[in-house]
């Protein structure tokens, strides 16, 4: 009973106590929250300003991405001599005919490679008059007989600039013929004229894909309703996703005065009696991004975070207030040194120990603390001595994997050569496979340096040399930096067995095998290229994913034990990829990052 008591009244000393520490910080307290009231209001004010310019940058970023896409598509059109030669030269018959069917295809194939060379022209056009003109994809010349370039807006505006660009607004396209308005696409015209007589001879049609440009705009927002649309110096609107208003001048004359006369990039208007915000940016092609969204959707969030920064600041006070009254003097001391011991554990040092021997619930999350860390470093030594393990065993399964390959391949030939009396060859293929053999058994351990690795394989193809019967030629360069970094054995040494069985060999010719090995940052890069006949089209699952088709087995014994070693021992990125030279043969490329802690051991 006693004891009741005593508790009961040292409560209500605690409550007495913490009712005059309130009282005395209340008016520190309430000056404290106004001024970050005022402080936070002004942070949070110019960080919504930074964050609508940085939106409006980055959507200005885009879009001129976009439209630099088909100024470019125009640039290479333009600069075209055959293109300028058969808009200016149109033969009636006889080999000029045949001539101008050549062009003609010509033409087509141009201007369909340029539509596939960006993802965001739709089609492109290049057009002499009603009759005459050519066009990727769904081009329709029955359409084009109806259209009459020469009076459309744009050629005219084309032909006194003089080679310029004319920016359109979004449009159906009016020549595709997938249908009447279809295709929305932003149109990009220019005129096409003659060097010699300065005379316009065609005119260029670059349709940007539309829906992506106006996807492009909805993506960007500003607060709930707010959105951006694009406009050009007459304050004319060209892009929007509101498709009704495009062509048409901007309706509220107090936004066209700041898009049109205002220098500065931020400014406020009104619509109706609803205050607006908004923003412009330039866009590489002269016109302008603006964005607008009403004020209130700005504040309104502003408000409701000063209440709630002042709400919570009064909350956690208070909070603060009781628990430091009452724990403070016991949890001060031992949270402090767990809080150091985490951090160091945090740091990697797996050998620090707390020391809070109470016997509170401090001291026993300092007992489990310290269990833990044992705990921890039991399971790393098991994890990283069973790793080790595991990758010595897969490397000596892979090693043994190849070796019998290879030497059966060897002893075969050697084994022929002896039956049909060519003992010379032969003893010279034994002296080539005990030279290599030498090298291998010489060097201890699973891993050499790239150099070693190189010098093996020297030794290597001499006796591929006597087992095919050619010459192969053999291309080093060696990086230096590179040349002393531990590699599994046998890293290269496959690929360039594949190079000769699978490319030279087939071929019957002699050949050409290139290993060049060089540091680029990080990484190691290993390639091996062969000039001979590549892969065969049923391998082409190989060359798309090494690793796909190391799973699936379609890879063969060699490929597989490379990809294994780059997948094991290095760090993440490292691989094989295979791919067809354009010269003709393979180039197989190993890229190799070491671990940041590697711990190899022979």
């Amino acid at each position: 009973m006693a004891e009741i008591w005593r508790k009961r009244m040292r409560m209500s000393f605690t409550a007495k106590m913490i009712t005059a520490f309130v009282l005395v910080i209340l008016i520190p307290t309430l000056f404290t929250s106004y001024s970050f009231y005022v402080v936070s209001g002004s942070t949070v004010k110019r960080n919504v300003r930074e964050a609508s310019i940085q939106i409006a940058k980055q959507g200005a970023d885009s879009l001129s991405f976009i439209f630099n896409a088909g100024s470019d598509v125009s640039d290479m059109i333009y600069i075209d001599s055959r293109i300028r030669h058969v808009l200016t030269n149109q033969p009636s018959g006889g080999l000029d005919l045949a001539q101008w069917r050549e062009n003609e295809d010509y033409m087509k194939s141009f201007l369909n490679n340029v539509v596939y060379s960006s993802s965001f022209v739709n089609i492109v056009y290049v057009l002499k008059n009603h009759e005459t003109g050519w066009g990727s994809g769904t081009f329709s010349r029955i359409k084009l007989a109806r259209y009459f370039v020469e009076e459309q807006p744009w050629a005219k505006e084309a032909t006194a600039l003089e080679g310029g660009l004319v920016w359109n607004a979004i449009a159906a396209d009016q020549l595709s013929s997938g249908g009447d308005y279809t295709e929305m696409v932003l149109p990009i015209g220019r005129a096409i004229t003659d060097y010699a007589s300065g005379d316009t001879v065609g005119y260029i049609l670059v349709n940007l894909n539309g829906r992506k440009v106006i996807d492009k705009i909805k993506e960007m927002k500003l607060g709930e309703t707010g959105g951006f649309l694009v406009v050009n110096d007459e304050g004319r609107i060209m892009v929007s996703s509101d498709t009704g208003s495009i062509g048409s001048i901007v309706p509220n004359k107090e936004l066209l005065g700041h898009i049109t006369e205002d220098s500065h990039i931020e400014f406020e208007y009104k619509q109706g009696d609803i205050p607006y915000y908004g923003i412009k940016q330039p866009l590489s092609n002269g016109w302008q991004l603006v964005g607008t969204v009403p004020v209130h959707e700005i504040t309104d969030r502003l408000s409701a975070l000063h209440s709630n920064i002042l709400r919570s600041f009064g909350i956690f006070t208070l909070l603060g207030i009781g628990m430091g009254l009452v724990i403070a003097s016991r949890v001060t001391r031992p949270v402090k040194q767990l809080t150091r011991g985490m951090k160091q554990v945090q740091k990697g040092d797996l050998n620090v120990r707390t020391d809070v021997r109470t016997n509170d619930e401090f001291g026993l999350m300092s007992h489990q603390f310290n269990k833990m860390i044992t705990d921890i470093n039991v399971l790393m030594e098991q994890v990283t001595e069973e790793q080790q393990r595991k990758q010595e065993a897969e490397l000596r399964a892979a090693v043994h994997r190849i070796n019998p390959h290879f030497l059966f391949n060897t002893l075969g030939t050697i084994r022929w050569l002896i039956k049909y009396g060519q003992s010379e060859q032969a003893y010279e293929g034994i002296s080539a496979l005990t030279r290599l053999l030498e090298a291998n058994m010489g060097r201890k351990g699973n891993f050499v340096t790239i150099a070693e690795e190189l010098s093996v394989i020297e030794k290597y193809l001499v006796i591929l040399e006597m087992r095919y019967h050619k010459r192969f030629k053999l291309n080093i360069a060696l990086d230096p930096e590179a040349a002393g970094l531990l590699v599994p054995r046998m890293l290269i040494q496959p690929l360039v067995e594949n190079a000769v069985f699978h490319g030279i060999v087939p071929k019957g010719t002699d050949g050409e095998i290139g290993i060049e090995v060089s540091r680029e940052g990080e990484a190691v890069m290993i390639a091996v290229t062969d000039d001979g006949i590549g892969l065969p089209p049923e391998k082409g699952d190989v060359i798309e994913s090494v690793e796909k088709a190391v799973k699936e087995g379609h890879a063969g014994i060699g490929l597989h034990h490379v990809h294994e070693c780059a997948r094991l021992y290095f760090g993440l990125g490292s691989g094989v990829t295979l791919e067809a030279r354009e010269e003709g043969g393979m180039l197989a490329r190993i890229v190799l990052y070491p671990k940041k802690t590697p711990k190899q051991e022979g």
